[in-house]
């Protein structure tokens, strides 16, 4: 995302390298790994971190945001939103035939053309990327682990209420009583998605192997 406040400590970096180095124990081509945490759990931070931990161990990472991929564009979302209930935050949001045609281009080297928000404008542009010689996905977002054709997923365990700071630092969106039900609303969603993570980013910031 365009404009988007990158709160960078070294427990992203740290999580980072242990997550690069399970990344080069693997193999094939064209892989990649998805991100996903509540707002505020490090989410844009971890995928920077890694994509520049890739870059210095030879390997080109493209980071990609599955937040630019809503339906409804950010202008018009909380409206929305609003209109139809708490109820209607959640997985049904995302234009997932978009995010999963961006993997495709990447996994056969094609150029793609991907929504990119600019977060001052709230305005989506059109992002042309060419995919050729780019090695690894990085997929970070709310509900990234949830998209088809997934390498690794890795899941942040902390809460909305664990990341209030880091909420108010971004100040993305105004805290009000309609953000806490959105953030209250997401954090249910994307808690039912744990079960699906290879790796875990517990509250300390240390990978653990998810428990199947």
């Amino acid at each position: 995302m365009l404009g988007d406040v990158l709160l960078i400590e070294d427990k992203h970096r740290e999580a980072a390298k242990k997550i690069k180095k399970k990344l080069l124990a693997g193999d094939g081509p064209k892989r990649v790994v998805a991100i996903s945490g509540e707002s505020g759990s490090g989410k844009s931070e971890l995928s920077h971190c890694l994509g520049r931990a890739l870059k210095d161990a030879g390997i080109r990472a493209k980071v990609l945001h599955s937040d630019n991929y809503y339906h409804v564009p950010p202008r018009d979302r909380n409206r929305w939103r609003q209109a139809h209930g708490p109820e209607s935050i959640g997985l049904d949001e995302y234009n997932w035939a978009a995010i999963e045609k961006t993997i495709e281009d990447f996994k056969n080297n094609r150029k793609s053309e991907m929504p990119c928000i600019d977060l001052v404008t709230d305005q989506v542009d059109t992002l042309i990327t060419d995919f050729s010689g780019i090695d690894l996905l990085v997929l970070d977002g709310l509900y990234a682990i949830n998209t088809r054709g997934v390498d690794l997923r890795v899941f942040i365990d902390l809460t909305f209420h664990e990341t209030k700071k880091a909420q108010l630092l971004r100040g993305k969106e105004k805290v009000d009583d309609w953000r806490m039900t959105v953030l209250e609303q997401e954090h249910r969603v994307v808690s039912s998605l744990r079960e699906k993570a290879d790796l875990i980013v517990n509250k300390s910031y240390e990978i653990e192997a998810a428990k199947g």
